[in-house]
């Protein structure tokens, strides 16, 4: 594969190459997980996580569509084939995509297993976030700082989960997304919480084996 760099492994467990692709538009790496997805699927490729930091735009998922939800006026948006409404992203937000083709008896246990995995990775930085037993997500303090959508063909994933790490002003905020009011979302920066890009990336990494039973064995470049 172009521009991997194979680490060392350990045994007994799944294998992952990591792709940083750095700051990406959503549309163009929407395009590579497409082509991963159906790649990973015909076994040409391993799993793969994606970590990405896209320019601002919101996401507008088959749920919003179906009951004629939009993005507000000022954002730029893109429709979408993950389930769920719309979802914002932009700077200070780490997005992570994993094209991984999954052995759990269920996407609720799918989408769990990814809770926990960040829940877990902001626990080593004294965040005490939590899960929502009736919404999907990441929360703390009583606000979403983190959210899930996936897409499966074949139990191959695609698109994937953000964490709201120092998003500008109130952008984040002024958005009706997931299907909450206005003012649910929020960033760790704006509840006292300093954790930077690459450290939760780097956090993320470490916790993978425990909670995912995968571990990176390569990492790639964007060469696309």
């Amino acid at each position: 594969m172009s521009g991997v760099t194979v680490l060392e492994s350990r045994t007994q467990l799944l294998p992952v190459t990591l792709l940083r692709a750095g700051r990406r538009t959503h549309a163009e790496v929407d395009a590579v997980m497409q082509e991963m997805q159906r790649q990973r699927i015909a076994g040409e490729i391993p799993d793969t996580l994606i970590f990405v930091e896209h320019p601002e735009v919101i996401t507008v998922g088959r749920r919003a569509k179906i009951d004629g939800i939009f993005a507000p006026d000022g954002y730029a948006s893109r429709e979408v084939d993950r389930g769920g409404g719309i979802t914002w992203h932009g700077p200070g937000q780490l997005v992570g995509y994993p094209i991984f083709h999954w052995h759990e008896e269920s996407v609720r246990k799918v989408i769990t297993l990814i809770e926990e995995w960040i829940i877990q990775s902001l626990a080593s930085f004294g965040v005490k976030a939590k899960r929502n037993p009736a919404m999907m997500g990441i929360w703390l303090d009583g606000l979403k700082i983190g959210s899930i959508g996936l897409q499966f063909s074949q139990w191959v994933s695609r698109h994937g989960f953000d964490v709201n790490l120092a998003t500008p002003g109130d952008r984040l905020q002024a958005v009706e997304g997931c299907g909450l009011p206005a003012g649910r979302h929020t960033s760790l920066v704006t509840l006292g919480h300093d954790v930077s890009m690459e450290a939760m990336e780097a956090t993320m990494m470490t916790k993978m084996p425990e909670i995912l039973g995968r571990e990176m064995t390569a990492e790639r470049s964007w060469a696309f």
